[in-house]
């Protein structure tokens, strides 16, 4: 049998939200630091040459910020993503490292490489001469780029996996549909943060001028330019995703097409005033403005996030693994022999459950639900079939993959489906009176199991719901 991980229960929170809101912060964080590399490279050739006079000190209070944030906050995140994606999905984790242990090493050994050259650099920098310091320099930018680079592939992988599902070759999942228009993508994003970081610096230094600010905030505004590409990457990568997972983020969804949106419009807000005002007209930027626009950079950043990992649904790993845990070649097997037949985890507070049935179903949620929904919190079950009354959830559930594509399908028994409903319809009402167990009723378990198998144990096909008749 397959083996079965526990997952961390964090009450009224969905977990996937915890796990979002660590990796939101670190993919901000990260994406800083690698532009943030080609920024100081770009400037302390700027000074080496005499380009700019304030070249110099601006990169010396620069990298202070950048091993401030990206060092310490955006190492404590990187342990926090795989702490907490290890509590909510140690199967995909485990899948990940399992096809790209040898890369992950890789990425591993470029980060290493990145802390020493940034530390090196700003511990010495002082004492360097201007040939040293660009030299850490670029091996600091080098390598962190190196690491987006890789960490592309693999994340990528999770979404369009490309010819992969044929060949297993390691490189056919990195270099898969998805991995050129991300990585620019992310490439431009990097450039971008790193930028309008440099615009907040700049207005931190109390020693410049006014003038000396401008010029150095118009040579940081020259990375803002490839933010042009950044309409035409988004096209190219919605145009390698998957059918199903395209429409989505184009409607399908509405979370993830309004996340979307937020995304497009922040970017949009954040390129327009950069082009026309900061490159073309060389605007002066004060610190007030500079920080919303980080602030806009940093909810596009968030609705990008969202929309990737949602887009993926019902998988976390394209046709390899379900959201739940779950792979799409066991569910006609625990269709016969149940999802809570190889759980060997007992449940917490096992005695507040009224009877087995419903104790039962809870072990069923955690199994199935758990991981995207919450009983009574966020993205509540008990809210989410408010309106329905017990054959509709039974209806629901049983064609689970019908009702809503981006989900499962129900990978069970008709008895263990029919434990769920009881189990929602208690957790509803704790303190109503309970009918007798359903499970014990031939009808209503017949009538679920000839649902189930109308459904059948394939995903949802979006585009065949529009064909029918």
């Amino acid at each position: 049998m397959d083996q079965v991980f526990p997952v961390n229960d964090y009450g009224p929170i969905m977990p996937g939200l915890v796990m979002a809101g660590v990796a939101i912060v670190h993919v901000f964080l990260a994406q800083f630091a690698v532009g943030g590399g080609v920024l100081l490279c770009y400037f302390q050739w700027l000074a080496m040459t005499g380009r700019d006079p304030h070249a110099r000190q601006f990169v010396s209070g620069y990298f202070k910020l950048l091993v401030l944030i990206s060092f310490v906050l955006g190492a404590l995140t990187g342990v926090g993503i795989w702490l907490t994606a290890i509590q909510i999905s140690p199967a995909t984790i485990g899948s990940m490292v399992d096809h790209f242990h040898w890369l992950w090493a890789t990425e591993w050994t470029f980060f290493c490489l990145e802390i020493v050259s940034g530390y090196s650099f700003y511990r010495y920098h002082s004492r360097l001469n201007d040939r040293a310091a660009m030299t850490l320099l670029a091996i600091y930018a080098a390598a962190s780029w190196m690491s987006l680079f890789i960490i592309n592939g693999i994340l990528s992988w999770q979404l369009t996996p490309g010819r992969w599902l044929e060949t297993h070759n390691v490189f056919d999942g990195f270099f898969n549909p998805g991995f050129w228009p991300s990585l620019f993508f992310r490439t431009i994003v990097s450039l971008t943060l790193a930028a309008l970081a440099a615009c907040v610096v700049t207005n931190m230094m109390p020693s410049l001028n006014r003038g000396a600010r401008r010029s150095l905030i118009n040579r940081a505004a020259l990375m803002l330019v490839p933010m042009v590409l950044m309409p035409g990457l988004g096209i190219w990568f919605l145009a390698v995703m998957p059918a199903d997972s395209r429409s989505w983020v184009l409607g399908g969804s509405p979370a993830m097409m309004l996340f979307l949106n937020i995304a497009i419009g922040s970017s949009m807000a954040i390129g327009a005033y950069a082009i026309f005002g900061m490159v073309m007209q060389r605007l002066y930027i004060n610190s007030a403005t500079a920080s919303l626009l980080l602030m806009l950079a940093f909810g596009a950043t968030a609705g990008g996030e969202f929309v990737r990992e949602g887009s993926r649904k019902p998988y976390s790993i394209r046709y390899v693994l379900y959201s739940n845990a779950i792979r799409p070649d066991q569910v006609a097997r625990l269709r016969d022999i149940g999802c809570t037949s190889d759980d060997p985890y007992g449940l917490r507070n096992d005695s507040m459950y009224p009877d087995d049935q419903v104790r039962l179903g809870a072990k069923v949620f955690r199994r199935q639900c758990s991981v995207c929904h919450t009983v009574s919190g966020t993205n509540a079950v008990t809210e989410l079939t408010g309106a329905w009354d017990q054959n509709q959830m039974r209806l629901n559930f049983a064609k689970l993959q019908h009702t809503k594509p981006f989900m499962p399908p129900f990978a069970g028994t008709a008895v263990e489906l029919e434990s769920l409903v009881q189990f929602i319809n208690w957790s509803s009402d704790p303190q109503a009176t309970r009918p007798h167990a359903g499970d014990s009723d031939p009808g209503t378990l017949g009538q679920i199991e000839a649902w189930l198998q109308e459904a059948g144990t394939a995903p949802g096909n979006f585009e065949q719901n529009h064909k029918r008749h």
